[in-house]
């Protein structure tokens, strides 16, 4: 090998491993739970009120709001559903359910595909077809939360089209098949402020299930109450 094409395979060696390193970088950044590069992103609420916001991703299903509703009722706590579109089309009275029990529902986006490297079109029918269906259930609440959290570039701008707020959180489900364990651990983390995730709608989400009736009463001997995201974002300071 010539010391000419040794030095281009060096350069580009280096330019491979530049272009990794920015991908890498470009990943981190878009799973940021609070941070964005062209919008605004809401992770938690810096307030001293002892409240926490929970949240549930995806569904409507039967067997998430039938197991879920009833829950939240009994305890005297309000949440936001962030919904998936395809899934509200499919039992738009589930919705409805939502929210005439007077939870908040927000959007999910509508078939919960990545949204990174997408066309700004795909990202305003995902948006706009969520939004308009949860208009028509009578939501109102002007938050959407990613898929898996992701968001880079077109995203962030997109929501900001339709006027929406993205919703993050710290505090997720944690990964254990206990209940106890899962409840305690949501409990341990939450603070005022905090905004916790929780999936509940899908059949493989049972543990969560039956971890709700723990987490509230955790979170309620903690000295904090379970509301919806639009009711923490107003106790914003």
């Amino acid at each position: 090998m010539t010391a000419g094409t040794r030095r281009w395979a060096l350069a580009g060696l280096l330019a491979a491993a530049a272009l990794a390193a920015v991908g890498l970088g470009l990943w981190q950044v878009s799973r940021a739970r609070c941070f964005a590069l062209t919008g605004p992103v809401v992770c938690r609420v810096e307030t001293s009120a002892p409240l926490v916001a929970l949240t549930f991703d995806d569904g409507p299903t039967p067997t998430g709001v039938e197991a879920v509703l009833p829950v939240l009722e009994a305890k005297g706590a309000r949440a936001t559903f962030f919904l998936i579109g395809e899934d509200v089309a499919k039992h738009p009275e589930l919705a409805a359910r939502l929210l005439a029990a007077g939870q908040e529902v927000g959007d999910h986006s509508y078939t919960h595909r990545r949204m990174v490297g997408r066309p700004s079109a795909f990202y305003d029918r995902e948006i706009g077809d969520t939004e308009a269906l949860l208009r028509k259930a009578g939501a109102a609440s002007g938050l959407f939360r990613p898929p898996y959290g992701k968001k880079l570039f077109g995203l962030p701008l997109a929501a900001r089209r339709h006027g929406l707020k993205i919703v993050m959180w710290d505090v997720e489900d944690p990964a254990t098949s206990d209940p106890k364990a899962f409840a305690g651990q949501v409990v341990a983390q939450a603070r005022p402020g905090s905004i916790i995730l929780v999936h509940a709608m899908y059949a493989s989400n049972a543990t969560a299930r039956a971890a709700l009736p723990m987490i509230l009463d955790g979170l309620d001997a903690k000295g904090l109450r379970a509301v919806s995201v639009g009711e923490l974002l107003a106790q914003a300071r």
